[in-house]
């Protein structure tokens, strides 16, 4: 059976890395490898991005330049991200013969680091030669639950508000209304469970018909 390379998207607090892990633990339940492996990644680039998120090193003012430098190192980390010899996603899928969840890929880039439409052809072009993963599950939570989510968060990112967020999510509509690969647009309302179960669900689909 061909390993996936499976995307969790969604806005902060959608409860990706929720169901990225109950989804590693059905796969290995099932004696299938699994790894969660998110973006940004713990690599040197992913490293500078953790920090510039959360205003430890110096970076831009200007909110327009701070997304356009974030979609350059966002890019240069993707690509390290699924082409690094020691545990990039096509060296797990290909030689360790497992699956890779990822909490965010490139969609993050189109929804959060751009404003313009003139942005999102800047972002789209430094994404453009990643490929499609195999599925998508969008998770879609009202913009009132993850600014309430995110008053119980320990470590506080620039783009954790309500502005920012709003923005977002508009963008991860109109992405993913256009999109044309494999993608199941979730109520991220929904119990834990509930979401769990319409993920594995479409997966099952998709091995029974050889779809991917």
């Amino acid at each position: 059976m061909k390993s996936l390379f499976i995307v969790l998207e969604g806005i902060d607090k959608a409860g990706k890395s929720t169901q990225a892990e109950l989804l590693k633990n059905y796969f290995i339940a099932h004696q299938q490898q699994a790894v969660i492996s998110s973006e940004p990644t713990n690599g040197p680039i992913g490293r500078l991005i953790r920090e510039a998120m959360q205003s430890k090193i110096i970076a831009i003012k200007q909110k327009e330049c701070f997304d356009e430098q974030m979609a350059y190192l966002f890019a240069a980390d993707r690509h390290y991200h699924l082409y690094n010899d020691v545990d990039g996603v096509y060296k797990l899928i290909n030689e360790d013969d497992s699956h890779v969840i990822a909490t965010r890929y490139y969609f993050s880039s189109l929804a959060y680091n751009c404003n313009t439409q003139d942005e999102l052809n800047f972002v789209a072009g430094l994404n453009q030669r990643f490929p499609h993963p195999d599925v998508v599950f969008y998770l879609d939570i009202p913009l009132e639950i993850a600014l309430y989510r995110l008053t119980n968060s320990s470590v506080k990112e620039v783009y954790e508000t309500e502005e920012k967020l709003r923005k977002v999510r508009q963008n991860y509509e109109s992405l993913f209304e256009t999109y044309d690969g494999k993608i199941l647009k979730i109520d991220g309302n929904q119990s834990i469970k509930t979401i769990h179960k319409q993920i594995l669900n479409y997966i099952e689909k998709m091995l029974v018909c050889d779809q991917f």
